[in-house]
């Protein structure tokens, strides 16, 4: 079992987001903030960051998720490219397979834009 604290890693100083309990957000922030949070509001893009975040490796093959999460492949390529396109995980094809990983700086920046 992994540690919730070892889920996310704390960026490094020069974050892409702001904190929005700092001050008002620019329009801009607020959009690739709202980016980040939207693909984290679905359970089963939060049950892959999970796995990932578990990996051994630090990364699993796309075919890896879909017996435990009960989905066809499709299914999760798609919550795989909504975590992708929010910066949250990156891919690397090897041959027909794709292998995903974390951006644990992205969910770092995320977590430190609700941090008081």
């Amino acid at each position: 079992m992994v540690k919730r604290s070892a889920l996310i890693e704390v960026a490094e100083a020069g974050e892409c987001c702001p904190s929005v309990l700092a001050a008002p957000l620019h329009a801009d922030e607020a959009q690739e903030l709202a980016r980040g949070f939207s693909a984290l509001g679905d359970p089963v893009r939060l049950r892959v960051l999970s796995m990932l975040a578990a990996a051994p490796d630090g990364e699993i093959c796309v075919c890896d998720f879909v017996a435990p999460l009960g989905k066809t492949q499709g299914t999760i390529s798609h919550h795989l490219k909504i975590l992708g396109e929010a910066g949250l995980v990156h891919g690397d094809r090897r041959g027909k397979w794709v292998w995903y990983s974390l951006d644990r700086a992205r969910l770092a920046s995320l977590r430190g834009a609700i941090d008081a």
